[in-house]
């Protein structure tokens, strides 16, 4: 398996007989495999999340949270054909679909718009989280964090116990150290092997601040540096 850090919560994810772009807005896409299906995700409708561009792609599936509408109106505005239309497969939590042969997605709800992805394919697991997660803002008065603690946690209770070979999580410098709660707690409700950071903004660094405190998930944590940034994910390490 081989990921690619694109930029903020983009990814290209490499397994051995598909594809998968997570929420690609910004940085450069690699060259795509020839002869290899693309599946693209856009996990909801927020500019950091998703751009129209990516229905130029030459993709077997595109599957989209619930929030992006594929109206009439939006269908034109961005360029939209019929045959491009029929690839598009738009998911609320709780739904699940095989976009090709041996390939299962599950979409969760999200605690912002849209959902979050569970891909298997190949006996791995992929989980993107798109912007599901306990978003814990300082100022937001207590009723408001205290329901979206229960509200993520509720949302991210079908992931308890599973097997996930690779995991994409927020880990929000914005927060303080209260945007490590989302992480942290993902990872110990799941049999997560390895976790890439997102939704960093670009301070890099403060992955460093979640292990000073997290010690103990340093051997599952892959530190995001840059953008366009390669990682290779070998059979025995998963």
């Amino acid at each position: 398996m081989r990921a690619a850090f694109l930029a903020h919560s983009g990814f290209l994810v490499e397994l051995p007989s598909v594809t998968l772009l997570f929420d690609w807005w910004n940085g450069e896409l690699p060259v795509l495999r020839p002869g290899v299906p693309l599946l693209v995700f856009s996990s909801h409708r927020h500019e950091d999340h998703f751009k129209p561009e990516i229905f130029a792609l030459n993709a077997q599936a595109f599957l989209l949270g619930k929030d992006i509408s594929l109206s009439a109106r939006n269908r034109a505005r961005w360029g939209l054909s019929d045959e491009t239309a029929d690839k598009c497969t738009v998911l609320g939590g709780g739904e699940a679909v095989s976009p090709l042969p041996g390939v299962r997605v599950e979409a969760l709800p999200s605690t912002d718009e849209g959902v979050a992805f569970l891909v298997t394919a190949d006996g791995t697991a992929v989980f993107h989280a798109g912007d599901l997660n306990w978003w814990h803002w300082e100022g937001e008065a207590e009723g408001w964090n205290r329901n979206m603690e229960v509200n993520f946690k509720r949302y991210a209770e079908p992931l308890r116990g599973r097997r996930i070979d690779l995991a994409m999580l927020p880990l929000d410098p914005r927060l303080g150290d209260d945007g490590f709660r989302g992480p942290a707690y993902f990872l110990e409700l799941a049999d997560i092997r390895r976790f890439l950071p997102m939704h960093q903004w670009g301070e890099f660094g403060f992955t460093d601040n979640f292990l000073t405190r997290y010690p103990g998930f340093a051997d599952r944590t892959v530190p995001v540096c840059r953008e366009g940034q390669i990682f290779d994910f070998k059979e025995e390490h998963l």
